[in-house]
């Protein structure tokens, strides 16, 4: 996550609430009960695996455990020979972090699910600033950990990245600024490309052609902008009007949107979900039917201040599909008597993720070849890949707002095999 206004690229309930029901990630892609073992496919119980249309190779002898430069510092979850570094903001001034904690607990279920001998993760606190994060991956390295796990914040992802990168050891971090990706440093975030290019391939798809957007002036919407306007040259689509706005001036850009009239089928709005009732209010005023004119959005509306708006029925966004983070979040309460919040998944998948690729046979667990499986893996949040760049893909669900709640109009995905990826 970018700090300032790009932290907006957060869940749309934000940290404290549970069940976003769908937008930063719950589903499964080959759902099952959560009783099963840790070996099977996948069900919400159990790690993250490779998707089976590709495997990787099967759990094997693993390495010696290694006798570290430095003796490891901080808290642990596991006991593994594999030594991994999750890096978080346990702290932020003097006080906890309330989503540092929520991911490391869901890390802490996550290793117990699926295997405390696997791995070892440290746990190490990056106080919310680079320096923090800079110190704790420089002790990582000290301490021969193999694989770095967070951090959180964009500016700590590049102090780490800085220091991980000459050394050779990859990181998964829970950013979505994408211009933190690289070879190297992948981003297991839901990002807003995904959601962008999901909504609008589904709106050409069922025969929607002339577009307009609404694009808030923040770092979120820039970033949603520039995606949008590229996918939509690349498939060809008119976009007949595109007005960026800032809250003094939503109301003057919703009028030049409405004064399209039947120029256009389809309004783009990539808006935070606190933002959305005074969007609803202009579009009610300017005129703007959603009976007559396909709103789309992006998974930040999977969000009951969202999902009760009257000017909002009918809308459709991507997101992951539901059931992922309802079956995670019930065992998480179940171990810790709390919510999780919403992001926490990434905290699971991601010591999962651990986990499942430190079973491989051979002293390379973590490689980048290994990490870019095009096939992917299946988690919480159901199915992704890493991309060589840095970024991911994700299998994300059609949503339609429906009285209140959401209605599944296509399905995520079950294999990301036959989508195109970023090179």
């Amino acid at each position: 996550m970018v700090k300032g206004s790009a932290e907006l690229f957060r869940d749309p309930r934000g940290f404290g609430h549970l069940l976003l029901a769908a937008a930063m990630a719950l589903a499964l892609a080959s759902c099952g009960s959560s009783g099963q073992s840790a070996g099977s496919d996948f069900v919400a119980a159990a790690p993250v695996t490779p998707v089976q249309s590709e495997p990787l190779p099967g759990p094997g002898g693993a390495p010696g455990q290694q006798t570290p430069a430095t003796p490891p510092s901080g808290d642990q979850i596991g006991t593994g020979p594999i030594h991994v570094a999750m890096i978080l903001p346990l702290t932020q001034g003097s006080a906890p972090s309330v989503v540092g904690t929520s991911l490391r607990n869901a890390a802490d279920l996550a290793v117990s699910e699926t295997g405390g001998n696997d791995v070892t993760i440290y746990l190490k606190d990056d106080q919310s600033s680079p320096d923090g994060a800079r110190a704790a991956a420089q002790a990582a390295l000290a301490e021969g950990d193999e694989l770095i796990l967070g951090p959180l914040f964009s500016p700590d992802v590049r102090a780490v990245s800085d220091i991980a990168q000459p050394a050779g050891k990859s990181v998964v971090a829970f950013s979505t600024d994408t211009s933190t990706a690289e070879p190297g440093v992948y981003l297991l975030s839901f990002l807003i490309e995904n959601y962008v290019d999901r909504i609008v391939d589904y709106a050409a798809s069922q025969g929607k052609k002339s577009f307009a957007a609404l694009i808030p002036d923040n770092d979120y919407g820039q970033v949603a902008e520039a995606e949008f306007q590229q996918y939509a040259a690349r498939r060809g689509l008119r976009v007949m009007g595109m007005e960026d706005y800032q809250p003094q001036t939503l109301n003057v850009a919703v009028q030049k949107i409405a004064a399209l009239g039947n120029q256009i089928d389809t309004l783009f709005i990539p808006e935070q979900a606190d933002a959305m009732p005074a969007m609803a209010q202009a579009l009610t005023a300017a005129g703007i039917d959603s009976r007559r004119v396909q709103i789309l959005g992006t998974g930040l509306w999977n969000d009951s201040r969202v999902l009760s708006l009257p000017a909002l029925q009918g809308a459709w966004f991507a997101a992951p599909d539901n059931s992922g983070f309802t079956a995670f979040a019930a065992r998480y309460r179940a171990r810790f008597n709390s919510d999780p919040t919403r992001i926490a998944t990434l905290g699971y998948d991601a010591a999962s993720l651990a986990v499942a690729l430190a079973r491989r046979p051979g002293p390379d667990h973590f490689t980048q070849d290994v990490l870019t499986s095009r096939a992917g893996f299946n988690g919480v949040d159901g199915v992704f890949r890493f991309l060589p760049n840095g970024r991911n893909e994700r299998a994300l669900a059609i949503l339609q707002i429906n009285n209140g709640t959401t209605a599944q109009l296509s399905p995520a995905p079950r294999n990301l095999a036959s989508n195109s990826s970023a090179t």
